[in-house]
């Protein structure tokens, strides 16, 4: 797909809220490389991985400007729902967050009142990034922020699924991400396919579904994202920059051996 085919990376609210198939992947690199590589491949987002990689602010905002260059949608995985955490990825241009550990409905409308300016309580700059460096009129700025920003709750917990509905129904709050890693270590499961976190899954699938919000998931590959696609999930989440170059070199590192034998 070419550059000016692509949906612009303000649209990406918008097609998450419509449920149109998203391929993303993490970013586990601190570096402006891996964004671009990914960005020119034609991915409907990357995730900034803050919460289990070595992202600083200052390696953070290189990020988001290499997104911004490809025309890719930055999602940032903050490291908590701290309202501080929150504001420095949206003024940095950030399309939106990926709060991780939303259990209970208190910290689903913190999150999303975190997240909105008209609606919430997120403090205001318009010098930033996102406002264009002053560029932007206050209200033009407010609106188009309130308006862009997507929120995704990730669901990940046990003590979650039985507030799942109320969790789900909170307005601001677009979308989820079934975290079925750490389900599956919450329970104490043998993998992620065991019936407790299929269960689980089922759960929040269905919640979400019922109140009309999507559902993201990270999948190994197309034939498991084919598969959560016909349970309702529309946004995936394929491995990470570490993992594509390990899988890529481990592939040419075997190709390799031939040569030997």
């Amino acid at each position: 797909m070419t550059s000016d085919q692509r949906p612009t990376t303000d649209t990406f609210r918008q097609r998450f809220a419509a449920r149109q198939p998203l391929l993303g992947t993490f970013i586990k690199t601190p570096a402006v490389h891996p964004v671009e590589i990914i960005g020119d491949l034609g991915f409907d987002f990357v995730v900034v991985d803050q919460e289990h990689a070595p992202f600083d602010r200052n390696t953070t905002d290189l990020a988001l400007l290499a997104a911004r260059a490809t025309g890719t949608a930055a999602i940032v995985r903050v490291p908590s729902a701290s309202p501080t955490d929150i504001l420095s990825v949206l003024d940095g241009g950030a399309t939106g967050v990926l709060v991780p550990h939303v259990a209970t409905v208190a910290q689903a409308r913190a999150l999303a009142s975190a997240c909105r300016y008209r609606s919430g309580s997120r403090g205001f700059s318009a010098t930033s990034r996102a406002g264009g460096y002053g560029a932007r009129k206050m209200w033009d700025h407010v609106s188009a922020s309130d308006a862009e920003t997507t929120v995704i709750a990730m669901i990940e917990d046990p003590h979650a699924l039985p507030e799942i509905e109320a969790i789900v129904g909170v307005e601001g709050i677009d979308g989820v991400f079934i975290g079925r890693g750490d389900l599956t270590v919450a329970f104490g499961a043998p993998n992620r396919d065991a019936p407790v976190i299929q269960e689980a899954v089922d759960t929040i699938i269905r919640a979400a579904s019922a109140a009309g919000k999507p559902i993201c998931v990270m999948v190994d590959g197309i034939a498991e994202a084919k598969a959560f696609h016909e349970r309702g999930a529309t946004a995936f989440i394929v491995s990470s920059d570490q993992g594509l170059m390990r899988k890529a070199a481990a592939q040419a590192r075997a190709d390799f051996e031939t040569i030997k034998s």
